[in-house]
């Protein structure tokens, strides 16, 4: 058998680090988790589990993945609802210089057993919910040696026992695979981001300098862990905060967490925070201890962004980022919020410590001042590349800058505002017209609570905008005042000539709106969104 490689293919030892290696992602959790022993440091149900009990079953799940092989170089993968063990398991991973993917619960088999193939794990962990699933997938996935069943409740698999011993960072170097996370797949293929330890260290170091944390948070975690959200563990457990963990998002429930927990802080994606307000009357409870609710993922409509601080508080920021920035890249803040003109509303900032950002055109020069370019972004959190894409990679970290695929404008304060993704933009008549914007003006009006824009073919004018509209509670949508609204607030070429009601949007299974799904019908397979 061939020696474990690091990320430039020199082998792994236990003396691979140096003086000059820099510090690893286990390095940051041992430290977190020693900080704090008697403070809980997750809560989950009736599960109420302190850092000193987190860090004694991290130290079995350590032995537990070891004896099945992990260590340097090898991959775990997960499979399992929101828990404290699906980022507990993560962190062990990583203090084995093991590289760590979360599978999306909501994808088919197929593309899980995709994943685990392009990832080549070795273990699989999952949930007992999942135990039939993760059988099929190990039978179809040459790699996968073992599965690991862990019951709902948590903890080790049943009658299997491992010593507690202090934690210790092992062998990985800064450059090493920590996190290998896969893209959501909603443009084809998922791609496989390799995040080096030195990416997520920035990440953590770049959340508490930057992203407005509590003092000592009380972080709600009703996405999955073994994602985006999984971000905020580490912030949260060094300042001496608790994690209150929840599966899934219901918005009166969510609510009523923050009141028993007395929340401080939380993420959120637009269509979470839409839900909230149309469903759940947040502005009759006791919210008073929240301070900071990150959105992300997408942008929010200006209009019901508004609608949110006043009804549940000044207590909105943006983070802007993607997978294959470790999360991170511009932050529009709570104090710019409060200042901010209706228009401002619609930016995601500037950018955030140590992120540099550009705006640039095809051939990768600047644009003017107030001009449309794709956003492109540096910083030490930015991946290696995609595993096995040797030509995504290329093509992605194209002359050193992380080429993102949005498009943006940046006004004279240095705020930027993202108009749209490449392959999202509208041409019809030869105009580009952007989705978001075309978005964001419907949702100004009183009888939508969100909108998706799409482009279908035309023989007359290449492409036509069609919209997709959920009616909000109690109203009525009126497809011929919907376009005169557009026309007066965007101009007829922003006007669809299909407006669709919906009870719903699409999702993918990180919650982003399925643009894949609403072109089906229109493009069938083609991976073409122009015409």
């Amino acid at each position: 058998m061939s020696k474990p490689t690091g990320s430039h293919g020199a082998p792994v030892t236990a003396n691979a680090r140096t003086a000059s290696s820099g510090v690893t992602l286990g390095d940051v959790i041992v430290h977190a988790l020693s900080r704090h022993r008697s403070a809980e440091a997750f809560v989950a149900g009736d599960r109420r589990i302190t850092y000193a009990q987190t860090s004694d079953l991290m130290s079995q799940f350590m032995s537990a993945l070891a004896v099945r092989g992990v260590g340097p170089g090898v991959g775990v993968a997960m499979l399992s609802g929101n828990m404290p063990e699906s980022w507990i398991v993560a962190a062990a991973t990583y203090l084995l210089g093991g590289r760590f993917t979360g599978l999306q619960i909501r994808a088919s088999a197929e593309e899980q057993i995709v994943v685990c193939n392009d990832a080549e794990a070795s273990v699989l962990v999952a949930a007992v919910p999942f135990k039939d699933q993760a059988h099929h997938i190990r039978d179809q996935v040459a790699s996968l040696s073992h599965v690991i069943v862990i019951p709902n409740e948590g903890g080790l698999p049943q009658g299997e026992s491992h010593p507690s011993r202090p934690l210790a960072a092992g062998p990985a170097t800064e450059e090493d695979v920590a996190w290998l996370q896969y893209t959501g797949g909603t443009t084809g293929r998922p791609k496989g981001v390799m995040q080096s330890h030195r990416a997520m260290v920035h990440t953590v170091a770049t959340c508490m300098a930057d992203a407005e944390l509590p003092h000592v948070p009380r972080y709600l975690a009703a996405a999955p862990l073994t994602h985006a959200t999984g971000l905020g563990v580490l912030p949260a457990l060094l300042r001496g905060g608790t994690v209150v963990v929840e599966q899934g998002f219901d918005p009166g429930r969510f609510l009523d967490v923050i009141e028993a927990e007395r929340i401080n802080w939380t993420n959120a994606i637009p269509t979470m925070i839409y839900t909230l307000l149309d469903h759940a009357r947040p502005e009759t409870r006791n919210l008073s201890s929240l301070e900071t609710i990150w959105y992300a993922t997408g942008p929010m409509s200006p209009a019901r962004l508004a609608e949110a601080r006043e009804r549940i508080g000044p207590v909105f920021c943006q983070l802007y980022g993607q997978t294959e920035s470790a999360g991170m890249g511009t932050l529009h803040t709570k104090a710019a919020h409060a200042t901010a003109t209706f228009e401002q509303l619609a930016s995601c900032g500037r950018p955030m410590l140590g992120t540099q950002i550009r705006l640039v055109d095809d051939e990768g020069h600047d644009v003017p001042l107030g001009e449309v370019g794709e956003i492109v972004m540096r910083s030490r959190g930015v991946m290696l590349g995609y595993r096995n894409l040797p030509d995504e990679t290329e093509a992605a970290l194209k002359g050193d800058w992380l080429h993102t695929g949005d498009l943006a404008r940046q006004d004279d304060q240095g705020l930027i505002y993202i108009v749209d993704r490449k392959k999202d933009m509208i041409i019809s008549g030869g105009f580009n017209i952007y989705a978001s914007e075309v978005e964001r003006a419907m949702v100004e009006h009183p009888s939508i609570s969100s909108a998706a824009a799409i482009g279908v073919p035309d023989e007359k004018w290449g492409e036509s905008v069609t919209a997709f509209v959920v009616a909000r509670p109690g109203q009525v949508v009126d497809v011929v005042a919907i376009r005169n609204h557009m026309k007066q607030v965007k101009g007829a070429m922003y006007a669809p000539k299909q407006v669709i009601v919906v009870d719903s949007l699409p999702l993918t299974s990180v919650g982003k709106v399925d643009k894949k799904a609403l072109r089906a019908p229109y493009w069938g397979k083609t991976t073409r969104n122009v015409n």
